[in-house]
């Protein structure tokens, strides 16, 4: 952290979610009878100075929770729901649409060539392994 974070600890931060018109300037912030008190204004609250610290040293991790955990789940999710066998083709309240999106699609044969590019792994190896040993003899 740097000099200026450090001497903001501990922050004190005031939240809302209120527009108000000051001065001509529509700013979120908190209406109370002697005046204003804005969010983002850094001389009223450090709301500004925690939002960039925790994003500035935590996007990298909210990155990859996004990719590792969230969009497997999602991707797992919409692979086993795409592939589970339905004579019912009707839209259900909870699960939404049962309809094979361009996403779904696009997945589906990444996976599918993923598949093909293995077993040629395979197959290429063991070619190698086959003329490996007879060099040797």
């Amino acid at each position: 952290m740097n000099k200026d974070l450090k001497e903001s600890l501990p922050f004190a931060v005031i939240g809302s979610n209120t527009f108000i018109v000051k001065e001509g300037n529509r700013v979120i912030g908190r209406q109370y009878p002697w005046g204003v008190v804005e969010v983002e204004n850094p001389e009223h609250s450090d709301f500004g100075k925690l939002r960039n610290m925790l994003i500035r040293t935590h996007m990298q991790d909210l990155k990859e929770v996004t990719r590792d955990v969230h969009y497997e789940n999602f991707r797992s999710q919409k692979l086993s729901y795409s592939t589970t066998p339905s004579t019912n083709t009707s839209v259900s309240e909870t699960t939404g649409p049962k309809i094979v999106d361009e996403t779904d699609k696009i997945i589906r044969e990444k996976d599918e060539e993923l598949k093909r590019m293995q077993r040629m792994v395979e197959q290429l190896t063991k070619q190698q392994n086959m003329l490996a040993a007879m060099q040797k003899q």
